[in-house]
């Protein structure tokens, strides 16, 4: 088999989704994700609950991945994995699943960060999609991050610019969290705003130099708002709940929007790309593609399926890895938080 024939599983276990993939080079075969739903009762991850979970969801998740795919696992030529960042004890289950798996077929080892992937997962062969083409910058928004990168080839990779407190989806949250919609809120306030006016309510935008971001001073903004709105009106929140999004999505969107324009001013690279979990936001998803002819950008939105944690995206990372040789031994450790 050469290297423009490779079957490679890839295995992602960063916080709460226990998921699989399967790739042929850079086609996917398959992709699965086993998403627990515990956590919702407790209005976030419970770290101990989601590495038990993915101790219980990692073997049927590889079989169905590996049945979906229609492939043996005797075809495999090498196993990518997430190694961080994320929770430390879901990260654990897939790093020595993993090695386990590689040391049993005999295949390289390649450790992926969550990050990368998350940027690279533009470069699945997907129908319909384009690849951006190096150097290009890459928004990645999730809950856990909020970066500008630039990004100069598969393998070299600069934050310019990031949150110096919380994520944007973080923010979208706990404002989600204040209006008092259930976890997770950002997908919540994503389909309420769509029927909300999001010029309804003015919020302020956080001073940050440079191209970082900040939003803790936003979500306790949106704290005092909603406060003494209730206080005055006890039903004020269900009478506004559409516009109220709307307009927390809509200053969210203008931060980005802010940082962004001001990174294709200072590198004049006008190539952009999204991803990780926020970037589902169809909000945010709009706005950057109206930006393809408001600013002459080139833009990159990826299939929904790989904006969340998914490992489709560990797999390409992989494959990229493979091709170059780029392999680990068994000493490989699990990272909470990674050298980007």
């Amino acid at each position: 088999m050469s290297k423009s024939d490779v079957y490679l599983l890839a295995i992602e276990s960063s916080c709460d989704d226990t998921a699989a993939a399967v790739l042929h080079n850079d086609k996917v075969l398959s992709n699965v994700v086993a998403r627990q739903s515990i956590h919702e009762e407790y209005g976030g991850v419970v770290p101990e609950l989601a590495s038990r979970a993915h101790q219980q969801n990692i073997v049927p998740v590889i079989d169905v991945a590996l049945k979906k795919a229609n492939i043996d696992k005797s075809q495999l030529k090498a196993i990518a994995f997430t190694q961080g960042p994320g929770l430390m004890g879901s990260l654990l289950v897939g790093t020595s699943f993993a090695k386990s798996l590689s040391l049993a077929l005999n295949v390289p080892l390649i450790a992926v960060n969550h990050m990368h992937a998350h940027i690279l997962a533009h470069f699945i062969d997907e129908e319909g999609f384009d690849k951006p083409e190096f150097p290009f910058l890459a928004l990645t928004i999730s809950g856990g991050h909020t970066q500008i990168v630039k990004v100069n080839s598969f393998f070299d990779m600069e934050i310019i610019g990031e949150t110096t407190d919380d994520a944007v989806g973080e923010a979208f949250d706990k404002s989600a969290k204040i209006l008092g919609l259930p976890y997770p809120g950002g997908p919540l306030i994503d389909q309420l705003a769509k029927e909300g006016n999001p010029k309804r309510f003015t919020f302020t935008k956080p001073k940050v130099e440079g191209l970082n971001f900040s939003f803790s001073g936003l979500k306790t903004q949106i704290l005092y708002f909603v406060q003494k709105n209730v206080k005055e009106n006890p039903n004020f929140i269900e009478e506004n709940k559409a516009d109220v999004c709307a307009s927390i999505q809509n200053i969210i969107i203008e931060i980005l929007m802010e940082k962004l324009k001001l990174a294709v001013a200072e590198t004049g690279i006008n190539q952009i790309a999204i991803g990780g979990g926020v970037s589902a936001n169809s909000g945010i998803r709009t706005t950057l593609k109206n930006a393809e002819s408001k600013y002459g950008w080139k833009t990159f939105i990826p299939k929904f399926e790989y904006t969340t944690d998914n490992a489709a995206m560990i797999g390409i990372v992989g494959y990229y890895n493979y091709l170059e040789n780029r392999f680990n031994d068994a000493s490989i450790v699990s990272k909470a938080r990674i050298e980007f």
